[in-house]
């Protein structure tokens, strides 16, 4: 029991959010450098260097520069003398993947939101964080690209407060802005940084002891230790000291200031995280709230990622743990399915890197193969316990199209692929009863391309969409067997099923489907696949 304990409290996992290009895969390359877990950080978008993201492992996310899927990384990190187990899952933060997103907050603990200095709150980063503010997840900002011009510091502060809805509390301030950023200082520790700027390496910094030390003057120039002082004193005056429990409670966002691309600020955040940050934390279930420190191992899954290996065509469960062990080669219950599975190859991640592991502890994320279609997201695995985590959120498709074969010596590695890629939840398949065609529904157009795109260049496959007046697909259900018959008979030409074998109605228009609700009041009509 004391090795759980112990295990837990070395664990740190959390997501990093925000609006597309706010610059959060450049701060995951940047955490993951000073951790220790890679020599050369990569970029998303740059011409000089040559390595990409080590998160951004798909093909497209290379060619396009934008994240499309969440990813998971793990590496050990020492800080005075305590070893912490950090677990990173970077997200995509274009909106037509917010699904992902949304499904990886309910896995993690904490959160890093990063925000653009010039940019400020954007609409995505309110979106995320009114799902952090639902689940009471602790939450720490980080205000990114601040060798870039951009707002002033203290109206930054405002807006977060105000946008975000949650009291600040700065931990870091930068020493002036855009070329003439010379580094942080950190309010937590007490202490000057300064910076070299350096996309690759991690850079040495200069540490002053106090704001009265008269080498501030040497290093930054007086009229920038003068400026800096002053902030400080205001700062004292405005806002709380930090106050660790409403952090926890995700009542109040710690803020620190620096520049993810140019190494300005990062290891303060990853060293003041590390103190910080909660260790796993209970999860809610439907029949009752599961402890970290049980003996009795549970687990769910929060996203699946289909052809993680091109080469095995492997597709690859990712659970999060709940509580107690979880040890290679034992069995476990499949709650759904109510199975007994073993598991003989679990694996760890760095993006698409994995190595197989023989345990697992509350807190990490372990990959389970699953070539045979066994789990969906929201699966839950116990040591015998029937439990159903709570909180893994569907979605109902905006968009819809026709999915056609553009290579008919292709057909098995489309429909393999098709099947695959919906198992992921990034988008939902439809077939038409009354043509047999396939219909793909989405939330948003980009994701038609990834679809296409992965078709292509992992299955080998080539499809070509068509066009079709959708306004609505609704899961239908009745206890009036004979009304159900009915309507499935009137309504033929737009009655599908989804992967689940389950009745679809696909609504041609808002008006359509109104009239439907009211011509048959003993049909339920569900806008999301999970009732």
């Amino acid at each position: 029991m004391s090795q759980l304990i112990e295990e837990i409290n070395k664990r740190r996992t959390f997501a990093v959010i925000a609006h597309p290009d706010a610059g959060k895969t450049s701060l995951t390359e940047k955490l993951l450098l000073f951790g220790g877990a890679i020599h050369v950080a990569g970029a998303v978008k740059s011409n000089k260097i040559k390595k990409t993201a080590a998160s951004d492992f798909m093909e497209i996310e290379r060619q396009r520069g934008i994240s499309v899927a969440t990813s998971v990384m793990s590496f050990d990190y020492s800080l005075n003398g305590n070893e912490y187990k950090i677990n990173i899952l970077d997200t995509p933060g274009h909106q037509d993947f917010q699904e992902d997103t949304f499904r990886t907050l309910t896995a993690v603990d904490s959160v890093i939101i990063v925000v653009d200095c010039a940019k400020g709150v954007e609409s995505q980063t309110r979106k995320l964080m009114e799902v952090c503010r639902m689940r009471n997840t602790p939450v720490i900002v980080f205000i990114n690209k601040m060798d870039r011009e951009g707002k002033n510091p203290f109206d930054l502060i405002d807006e977060l407060e105000n946008e975000l809805h949650i009291n600040c509390r700065p931990m870091t301030w930068p020493i002036n802005i855009g070329e003439r950023f010379k580094g942080v200082y950190n309010l937590y520790e007490q202490s000057l940084n300064l910076y070299t700027p350096s996309k690759q390496t991690i850079s040495e910094c200069v540490a002053i002891e106090s704001l009265e030390d008269p080498k501030l003057e040497e290093h930054i120039g007086k009229q920038d230790a003068d400026q800096l002082r002053e902030d400080v004193e205001l700062l004292s005056g405005v806002y709380p000291d930090f106050d660790k429990q409403s952090y926890l409670d995700g009542q109040l966002a710690p803020v620190f200031f620096g520049s993810a691309l140019n190494n300005f600020g990062v290891r303060e955040l990853l060293d003041c995280f590390c103190q910080i940050a909660p260790s796993p934390r209970p999860t809610q279930t439907v029949e009752r709230v599961v402890n970290p420190e049980e003996e009795k191992f549970s687990g769910f899954v929060f996203k699946i990622h289909a052809n993680i290996d091109p080469n095995h065509r492997s597709c690859i469960a990712f659970v999060k743990i709940c509580s107690g062990k979880f040890e290679r080669g034992t069995y476990y219950k499949h709650v759904r399915l109510d199975q007994k599975m073993r598991f003989s190859a679990p694996t760890c991640f760095m993006a698409s890197k994995k190595e197989i592991v023989d345990e697992c502890w509350p807190g990490d994320i372990v990959g389970l193969p699953d070539s045979g279609g066994t789990f969906k997201i929201g699966d839950t695995i116990t040591s015998g316990e029937v439990l159903n985590f709570r909180g893994i959120p569907s979605f109902s498709p905006e968009l819809f199209k026709y999915v056609e074969n553009a290579d008919p010596m292709k057909a098995k590695q489309l429909a393999r692929g098709i099947d695959q890629l919906m198992n992921e939840g990034v988008a939902q398949v439809f077939t038409n009863q009354f043509n047999g065609r396939k219909v793909i529904g989405t939330v948003g157009q980009l994701q038609y391309e990834v679809i296409q795109f992965r078709l292509e260049h992992e299955y080998n496959a080539k499809c070509r969409w068509e066009p079709i007046k959708l306004y609505k697909a609704c899961w239908i259900e009745s206890d009036d067997e004979a009304e159900l018959k009915d309507f499935k008979r009137r309504k033929m030409q737009f009655m599908a099923v989804d992967k689940e074998g389950r009745d679809v109605f696909l609504a041609e228009s808002g008006y359509v489907l109104s009239m439907a609700q009211q011509d048959f009041p003993h049909i339920k009509f569900h806008f999301t696949s999970e009732f």
